[in-house]
Order: C-alpha cells, then sequence, then structure tokens
C-alpha cells in the first residue's frame, strides 16, 4: 500500500486579504432605514401641511413656507426629509444603472453624473432651507406676510 502525499503549498506563509468596506452591503441597510424614516417623515409633513393646516393645500404659499420656516424645528425636519430622499432615490438610480448598462464607460459617466445632480440639489436644496428670508428688505408691505414686522 503506498501513502499518498499532499503537496506542499505554493506559498509558504498565507496572504493577508485586506478587508475592504460592503458598499452594496451599506447601501441595501441603507434603503432598508432611509424608507422606513421616509415614510415617518413624509407622513408627518403631508399630515401637518395639508390636514393640520388650516385649508389644505390652498393655504401653502409664501407665508405659510416662511412661518414654518421661522422655526428651526421646521427646518431640520425639512433638511432631514431632503438629505434622506435625495440620497435614497440616487442610491436606487445607482443600483438601476448598476444594473441595466452594461457598457463601464457609459455606467461610469452616468454614475459620475448622478453623484455631480444628487450633490448639487442637496447643496441647493441645504442653502434654500437655511437661508430663506421671508421678510427681504426693500419689498412692498403689501408682499410681505403678516408676520414680518413693518419697514
Amino acid at each position: 500500500m503506498t501513502s499518498s502525499t499532499i503537496e506542499a503549498p505554493r506559498s509558504p506563509r498565507p496572504v493577508a486579504r485586506k478587508r475592504r468596506v460592503n458598499w452594496e452591503k451599506w447601501g441595501w441597510l441603507y434603503m432598508r432605514g432611509s424608507g422606513v424614516l421616509l415614510i415617518v417623515l413624509i407622513a408627518a409633513h403631508l399630515f401637518t401641511n395639508l390636514i393640520a393646516g388650516q385649508g389644505g393645500v390652498k393655504a401653502i404659499d409664501f407665508a405659510f413656507v416662511g412661518g414654518k420656516w421661522s422655526n428651526p424645528f421646521w427646518k431640520v425636519w425639512d433638511t432631514l426629509l431632503l438629505w434622506l430622499a435625495l440620497i435614497h432615490g440616487s442610491n436606487g438610480m445607482r443600483t438601476i444603472v448598476n444594473d441595466y448598462v452594461s457598457n463601464p464607460k457609459v455606467r461610469k459617466t452616468m454614475l459620475i453624473a448622478l453623484l455631480a445632480s444628487s450633490v448639487v440639489l442637496l447643496l441647493l436644496g441645504t442653502l434654500v432651507i437655511y437661508t430663506f428670508d421671508p421678510c427681504p428688505a426693500g419689498s412692498l408691505p403689501s408682499d410681505l406676510p403678516s408676520f414680518c414686522p413693518a419697514q
């Protein structure tokens, strides 16, 4: 009876593998978490703007938004809503591009365009929320909301 021998491995030491971040897993988890949070944020947003506010959608005007954004709570609420919704949607679009665009150059171009547009929209949206002035100087008193001081 002959004994069989096992050949020595090619490498004397095991190769250390770098642990990399699994972006697909984190994207999947983000979509689930942000989706649940967005349901709560959007439901409360619609309730406060359309049902609790007097007059429904007809009451939403410049003065309504100005009054709402004069409260820091609503600025943070709307910022969170903007960021979660835009990143959620962008991540979904990224997934669709990765699934259906087979040409690597076209895929990379589309992903860069998606990233650039998302960053621009996040910056502009946040800028609007935090720099919005419901009582701009030099406006006619008849154009200003009722809560603005007389100028």
